[in-house]
C-alpha cells in the first residue's frame, strides 16, 4: 500500500540528491504490476506498449532498458500497478542509484544526460 501521510518537516539526508542545477522536476507515473518493491534512487526505464514504468535493465527489449526517471519514494508494485513520483530531471549521485540486471551509472548515463538528468560523485 502506497504511503498516503509524509512528515514533510522531517529531513533526512541519503545522499540521493547531487545538488542543484539542472533544477530537479518531478512527475507522477505509472509503475508495472510485477516491478516489485522498489527504493527510493532506482532508475525506471519506460515499456514502449503500455507506457509503465518498471527498473531499467540494458537487457530488457520493451524499451524499460533505456533510463529515464529516477524514483523518488519506495512503492511496492508487486500485485498491482501503482502511481509514483518520480524525479523527471535534476543532478544524482551514481552510488546512490539503483539498476536492474549488472547495470551501472556508466551504462546509461548517456541516456540520463538525454533526458536533463546528470550524475554527479557527491558523497
Amino acid at each position: 500500500m502506497a504511503e498516503l501521510v509524509r512528515d514533510i518537516n522531517k529531513f533526512e539526508y541519503d545522499g540521493l540528491i547531487g545538488g542543484t542545477n539542472p533544477p530537479i522536476f518531478t512527475k507522477n507515473v505509472v509503475i508495472v504490476s510485477g516491478a516489485g518493491k522498489l527504493v527510493r534512487g532506482t532508475v525506471l526505464g519506460q515499456i514502449t506498449a503500455s507506457k509503465k514504468y518498471k527498473t531499467v535493465n540494458s537487457t530488457s527489449e520493451d524499451g524499460s532498458q533505456v533510463a529515464k526517471a529516477v524514483l523518488a519514494y519506495p512503492v511496492d508494485a508487486t500485485s498491482t500497478d501503482i502511481v509514483a513520483t518520480v524525479y523527471w530531471s535534476g543532478p544524482f549521485n551514481r552510488k546512490k542509484l539503483i539498476f536492474g540486471g549488472t547495470d551501472t551509472a556508466d551504462t546509461h548515463e548517456d541516456a540520463l544526460r538525454d533526458v536533463n538528468i546528470l550524475l554527479t560523485s557527491q558523497q
